[in-house]
């Protein structure tokens, strides 16, 4: 019967999580500051509070003992020296665990553990930086639009806006004068095409005129040879 028996168990056997639970307690101990899983950091906040409570009193079973769990010498000395003389007096509840959301990769939830004495500013977290959308990846944050009010009139502006409102106006004349010469310009173009097109058109109407006017003197030709021929036959 598993009476009493409600531990992390990090689905690692015995000695794999003696192991796990000591690297990283060492990783605490030597950078004041790790990431790993919430289940991790769960599991290490019973395995390494009461190692610092025995460094607060520095003897030599108290190290044993202490090396006993990390098997690290300088985890130990750092311990007794450093993190000891920064927890002073404080009772208990050395470290702190703040979740992170969860990892991109399989999805699982990351936590930071920190000693508290080391790190007195809660760093910011997913939850309370806001204005993250779901997809994404947080990349796609909402802004706010600004509203800006224009003056209502030119003498609300300063004298130098002012100033460059006139100087702007001129051009904006010469940008519609510049229009006004290009329409009249293919204005001109097309009266010339078309003049040039009525003209050939007339010169078409004047040769055929010529021409009906040689075939008939050709058949008032021919018509007088032949009553001469008639005649001369007579």
């Amino acid at each position: 019967m598993r009476h009493s028996k409600k531990r992390h168990k990090l689905g690692r056997s015995a000695p794999h999580r003696k192991a796990t639970l000591a690297a990283l307690g060492s990783a605490l101990i030597a950078h004041k500051r790790i990431t790993t899983t919430v289940a991790k950091a769960k599991a290490l906040r019973p395995y390494i509070e009461p190692l610092i409570t025995r460094a607060k009193e520095d003897t030599q079973h108290n190290r044993r003992q202490v090396f006993r769990r990390l098997q690290n010498k300088d985890a130990v000395s750092t311990l007794f020296t450093d993190v000891s003389e920064q927890v002073g007096d404080r009772p208990g509840g050395y470290t702190r665990v703040i979740k992170l959301g969860r990892r991109s990769g399989d999805g699982a939830a990351l936590a930071m553990i920190e000693l508290v004495d080391f790190n007195d500013v809660q760093p910011e977290t997913e939850s309370s930086s806001g204005g993250r959308t779901r997809r994404g990846s947080g990349k796609g944050r909402r802004r706010k639009k600004a509203t800006t009010t224009a003056p209502a009139a030119d003498e609300q502006k300063p004298p130098d806006q002012a100033e460059a409102a006139a100087d702007e106006a001129p051009a904006v004349d010469e940008a519609a004068a510049d229009e006004v010469s290009v329409d009249e310009a293919t204005e001109v173009e097309e009266a010339t095409d078309k003049d040039a097109v009525d003209e050939k058109a007339e010169g078409a109407e004047a040769k055929k005129a010529e021409g009906e006017e040689e075939e008939a003197k050709d058949e008032q030709v021919k018509d007088e040879d032949d009553t001469d021929d008639a005649k001369a036959s007579k």
